[in-house]
Formats: structure tokens, sequence, C-alpha cells
């Protein structure tokens, strides 16, 4: 190792963090046994939009494309750990950090099982999304003191493992376009004495896995996510607190460091999880020790590389079930310079991308919080 890592930023979980945001609103909506941590204002209705990829240090570069948003009062969050839209989601539905809820990253070990879990995808039917992810979710604790609760977002997510994870207990409302989701926010708002309805889009994340967050189709991208914030604003109900947020920020790496082409991070190693930003190591029986040592001498001097014993005991993920330990990887690496870990065979696709997200550096952890109250 050339070099000592930089201190690693732990998120700022109960103190603001994205899993702050949910038990906040509901205490915004009187249901009993909430924690405004934020300090939110007390209104009958309120509704939560989530702009996947919208980190704030992104935002606060391009205020140009988003004259709307930057005009907004508000600061940011931090995402929490790792900064990927299934543990943000996961959060975002419970109010509580990663290593409360188990939705760890995008790929995690099934303990036992020898194989991985893709959370995006959720295609292993043995895996029930209920049980994966046990805790109630804010939308059912609102439902359950009578506040009328939507989930507003494209149909295609619909009853997939992770919405079912992520967003039971609210009417699904399928949302096909940027008009739609106004529509359906609009008509959702008005429903009840209470109302929460959360609103998911997810077009700017996907610019920027594909052309990169520094691309003029990213900014171009975030000129129409300004406009559809913009318009929802406008539709408002008195008496309602609108809250702008995201699950996390993005940077385009332009380092590679290949798992299938460099033989020594591979010995001793039974899976590969994670992404290219927050990578998952899972050692066989016996090699732990070794795997931490070499991926350490190999990748230290640009990732922080640690046990996953010495980052939960550092609080990472914030406080983690003892049934969900094994979820994370037995090394964790994570980038904190211009550098991505890729697999190139097994990951083929995501290889490929040029914007990706998961560390724990500020351009990908911190999200913003923006506010509009009409009362």
């Amino acid at each position: 190792m050339s070099a000592s890592p930089p201190p690693v930023p732990v998120p700022r979980y109960g103190a603001g963090a994205l899993a702050d945001l949910p038990p906040s609103v509901l205490a915004g909506l009187g249901v009993p046994g909430s924690r405004d941590v934020l300090r939110l204002p007390r209104l009958p209705r309120a509704c939560v939009l989530i702009i996947d990829g919208l980190g704030w240090e992104l935002l606060r570069a391009h205020p140009e494309d988003a004259p709307f948003l930057t005009s907004l009062p508000g600061g940011p969050l931090t995402a929490g750990f790792p900064a990927t839209t299934v543990a943000s989601l996961g959060s975002l539905a419970t109010g509580l950090p990663p290593g409360g809820h188990g939705l760890l990253g995008v790929q995690v070990a099934i303990p036992g099982a020898g194989r991985l879990l893709n959370c995006l995808r959720w295609k292993d039917p043995d895996i029930d999304p209920e049980t994966f992810q046990p805790a109630p979710t804010v939308y059912q604790k609102a439902a359950a003191d009578g506040v009328n609760v939507s989930y507003v977002a494209l149909g295609f997510y619909r009853n997939t493992g992770l919405s079912i994870a992520t967003a039971r207990g609210a009417t699904y409302r399928p949302a096909e376009d940027m008009g739609e989701l106004v529509g359906r926010t609009q008509h959702a708002l008005r429903e009840g004495d209470r109302a929460f309805v959360t609103v998911y889009h997810a077009d700017l994340d996907a610019t920027g896995h594909r052309h990169g967050s520094g691309s003029a189709d990213w900014r171009f991208q975030l000129r129409f996510v300004d406009l559809l914030a913009e318009r929802i604003a406008s539709v408002l109900p008195p008496g309602t607190g609108l809250y702008i947020t995201a699950d996390h920020g993005m940077v385009d790496p332009t380092e590679r460091v290949d798992f299938d082409e460099v033989a020594e991070l591979q010995e001793g190693v039974a899976l590969l999880g994670g992404d290219a930003r927050c990578r998952y190591v899972y050692a066989r029986e016996g090699a732990a020790g070794d795997v931490l040592a070499t991926w350490q001498d190999l990748l230290g001097d640009r990732a922080w590389v640690y046990s996953r014993e010495d980052a939960v005991a550092q609080g990472w993920f914030g406080p983690v079930e003892p049934d969900m330990l094994a979820r994370i990887g037995d090394v964790i690496a994570v980038p904190y310079a211009d550098m991505a870990i890729i697999a190139s065979r097994l990951e083929p696709f995501a290889s490929l991308m040029t914007g990706m997200h998961g560390s724990l550096v500020p351009a990908e952890q911190l999200v913003p919080l923006l506010r509009v109250i009409k009362e």
C-alpha cells in the first residue's frame, strides 16, 4: 500500500440520513410512535418524490439545468451504505438503516445457499420478499392509523420482489410517463382526510448509467426531472408537504479493475457480490483472512478494504440484525478513488456502465432533501 486511506465517512443514521425521512413524515401526519428527526411540519398530507440518481453534489453543480429544484429550501442527507437503490428504497420503506431491513445491496449472499440474490431483479422464486425484508413498512404503519397511502411508479415494478419488500401497505398506482406521474399523484393526494403518497422516477439514474453523470444527456434529463418536480408542486392540495429526495448520487470512474482478469483477486473467493463501487467478497471456508490481506494489498491505496466485522463495528450499515450478517461479504471493498471493481465475465452488462454508485464518498452518499410546503 502506497498511502493510507482517508477516514471513512460513516452515514449519519439518526441525525440526518435517508432512513430518518420516513418516520419524520409519519410524525408530520400524526401517526403515533413516530420520531420527527428532521423536524417536518405537522400537515395532513405528505408527498415524497424520489428521483433515482439525483445526488446532492450533482444537483448543486448544475443549477442552470434545475432552476426549480435549486430554488427550494433544503440540504443534504446521507443515503446510507451501500449507496444503492435497493438499500435506499429499503430505508425509505422502513425508516431503518440497511442493517435493520436487510436489503444490503444489489447482489447479496443468500445465507447457507451458496448463491447470490439480485435484489433488483429478484428472479429467485425461493426467496419470499416479506421474509427476506421482514420489517413493517411505514406504509403499513400509516395505513393502520387511517392514512390513505399510495405508491406511484412504473407499472413494470408492480408486484416485483423489490416492490413487495419495499412498497407493501401502499396502494400501487401505475404511471407510465411523467404526465401520469403528476396526474396519479394529484388524485392520490386528495383522498381522505390524510394522505401519504410516494412517487418514484428512475430515468435520471438510467441515463447516468448509460452515458455518465457528466454527460450532456444527463443534464438534459435533469431538466425534465426539474419540470416533473415543478409540476407535482403545482398540483399540491392545501395542507401538503412535498419532500424531494433521491436514493444515491453518482460518479463516472475511469479506472476499471477487472476481478475476472486479476488472478490474485480471485484466490479464496467463493462468490463476488455487491457492485463495482461496493464489493462484497464472500470467501471460501477458512480463507477470509488471506482474501482480506490480498485485497488490501492490491486495492488498499484506492479503496477502503475492511472485514465484515470491522465495517459493522464502525457503523457503516447502522445496527445489523444478527440473522442478516451473513448477507454481507466477509470482505468489503469500497473505492474512494476514481476506480471501479468490475467483473467483465460475471457481470458483462454492469461492467459497461459509465455512471456508477455505491461508495461512501460524498458524491455518492449525499442526496437532497428539498421542501415545498403548501399550507
